[in-house]
């Protein structure tokens, strides 16, 4: 066997060796990094090789494994700024591969840099080569491997050897990032099942249900301290049932917590009487709060309360409640906690309402009975309906609760296929906008967003309407039955588009560089209830629903696309040009795509 093909050899078992490191490795990248780290080493006859990995701000490049490093030279950084003038970080701001043949014959080993001086007059390194790691076009880290004693460059086995390393690098921190992400998920969904099915058994009073919401929300937001606030009916006075992780001291006052709404500093009070959310990261410094107040002085200098978040309990437009969160170090909450807390606020509002109305309907029925005890068979199917409405109207799209309530029919919500046209919509660059934003600019352009969608969904006669961020689901033709799907869902992107132009050149002006985009198709998909008992879902899938998704991905800024069935069936109303075939994932045969140009 030739030496070329005894290293192809060795490659590919090394490659084999760390793909199955990956699969084995779904949470932890470190064991992946090692493997990639030891192999790269050893196949290209390198002393020393490190890999590291660009932090979010995309400020510096942190250290994240090393092999062959002695600690006693300084060349052994955990941390690098990103406008550094060496191999590793010009890798990564410019998603080249960097290879030096001789360190010393350069400009900073010749203009006198301390550190390339050190790194070949003490530690012998000689030859470099960073590689950078790829995702989407973008360097979130490098592998850097290198020689001493003596120049020798990388062949060009060697440096394809080390990009696959890469690659298997970024293949190893997505999987960990999703497999972190599906976790989250996961524990966030058994959350929700676990307070629904407490809401279910607590008819008659609210508090099981704020302690478990609380606990969750602590939980989930990694928060060792918060409460949950309610207003006195009469809309006068706020009081504290829920409250955990505060000391004894502080308890007792929060069990005493009676406070007039109007007046108090206290941010148990302002989440109400302001009716939005609250943050704040660094409390000790905030000036919106009194630094003399007892109970203020209390969270900040005995319970160590440092970064705060509050949101309010809505209901018909006002707000009942709040859940306030604290941590006990400067970490400021995030819009992903911000939504979350908000879900729970919405169950506490559920919880309140169902206590509220068990409550009136106790009363209507010992009304009812003592007039007539034979109306008690009457009142429970007045109950069961009640709360079958309820259970609908809160699980599934309004579109569909009104339809099932309406017919009386639940067969409706058995699985079954249609022909319907769907439409996904999302914002361009929408990521960026969230990495660069405030968290309550984000929160403000996601409101407006979705209020101005809403409104124009429900103008258009959308049915089923399914959210996800700042992507949105719009199908026509199911459960409302609609003429021409296709062409009331081209109406509405039209619409949307108009809107979204004012939006985009709005934000535009506070600095917020937003676009958007519609994918449009049209053909069969089955319909029906997904979850489980505490939570159900009623929502389409099929090939149709994943072309429109990926039509959605694929549209630029303004643009709207369209399948080729979906322009077919609109052709003679609106202008499009042809895009030509494109591959899509998940669809097995090329689609034909048009662009929407405008309307006859």
């Amino acid at each position: 066997m030739g030496k070329s093909e005894e290293t192809a050899s060795t490659f590919t078992a090394a490659t084999q060796e760390i793909l199955k490191i990956i699969s084995e490795s779904r949470d932890d990248e470190l064991p992946v990094f090692d493997a990639i780290l030891k192999n790269a080493c050893r196949l290209c006859d390198a002393t020393r090789a490190a890999l590291m990995l660009v932090n979010p701000e995309r400020t510096h490049s942190e250290l994240k494994h090393r092999i062959g490093y002695e600690s006693r030279y300084s060349d052994v950084r955990d941390r690098w700024p990103l406008d550094a003038p060496y191999a590793q970080t010009v890798a990564i701001r410019t998603g080249a591969v960097i290879h030096i043949e001789d360190l010393k014959d350069t400009d900073l080993y010749r203009d006198g840099d301390k550190f390339r001086i050190e790194l070949v007059d003490k530690v012998g390194l000689r030859t470099s080569l960073a590689v950078p790691l790829l995702q989407d076009g973008v360097a979130i880290g490098v592998i850097v491997v290198l020689r001493h004693d003596k120049p020798r460059a990388f062949s060009d086995d060697e440096i394809q050897m080390t990009r696959s390393f890469a690659a298997q690098a970024v293949i190893a921190i997505e999987n960990v990032h999703q497999f972190g992400e599906l976790q989250i998920r996961l524990e966030r969904e058994e959350a929700t099942r676990e307070i629904l099915q407490v809401i279910s058994q607590s008819r008659t009073d609210e508090k099981p249900v704020f302690d478990v919401i609380l606990e969750n929300a602590l939980r989930l937001c990694k928060a060792p301290l918060g409460f949950l606030s309610v207003l006195n009916d009469s809309r006068t006075h706020v009081s504290i049932p829920a409250h955990r992780g505060v000391r004894s001291s502080f308890a007792t006052m929060l069990d005493e917590y009676w406070e007039p709404l109007e007046g108090s500093p206290l941010v148990a009070n302002l989440v109400i009487s302001q009716a939005k959310t609250i943050m704040s990261d660094e409390l000790g410094i905030d000036q919106r709060y009194p630094a003399q107040h007892l109970r203020r002085s209390q969270l900040v200098d005995v319970e160590g309360a440092r970064s705060l978040l509050a949101v309010p309990l809505i209901s018909d437009g006002e707000a009942i409640g709040g859940i306030v969160l604290y941590r006990r170090e400067v970490a400021p909450f995030g819009a992903d906690d911000v939504a979350l807390v908000r879900g729970f606020a919405d169950q506490a509002v559920i919880a309140i309402e169902n206590v509220k109305q068990f409550r009136a309907l106790q009363e209507r029925t010992e009304e009812v009975h003592a007039l007539n005890e034979n109306l008690e068979s009457r009142v429970e199917e007045q109950v069961g309906e009640i709360e079958r409405m309820g259970r609908l109207k809160r699980f599934l799209p309004a579109a569909v609760a009104d339809v099932v309530v309406t017919t009386g029919d639940e067969g409706l919500l058995s699985s079954h296929r249609a022909m319907i046209a769907t439409l996904f919509c999302d914002l361009r660059g929408f990521t960026a906008f969230c990495e660069a934003a405030e968290p309550e600019e984000t929160i403000e352009v996601l409101q407006t967003y979705h209020h101005e969608m809403s409104t124009l969904i429900d103008q258009h006669g959308g049915g089923v309407d399914q959210r996800a961020g700042d992507g949105i689901m719009v199908i026509f033709n199911d459960p409302l039955p609609c003429d021409d799907p296709a062409g009331s869902a081209v109406r509405l992107a039209i619409a949307m588009r108009e809107k979204m132009r004012a939006l985009c050149a709005q934000w535009k002006k506070l600095g917020h560089r937003l676009g958007f985009g519609v994918g449009i198709s049209l053909g069969y998909a089955t319909f029906g209830m997904v979850g489980s008992a505490g939570r159900l879902d009623y929502t389409a899938s099929g090939t149709s629903v994943n072309t429109a998704a990926r039509l959605c991905d694929l549209a630029k800024n303004d643009e709207i696309l369209l399948s080729t069935r979906a322009w077919t069936a609109v052709e003679d109303d609106f202008h499009a040009e042809c895009q030509g075939e494109v591959e899509m994932k998940g669809i097995r045969e090329p689609v034909e795509v048009f662009s929407l140009t405008g309307s006859e």
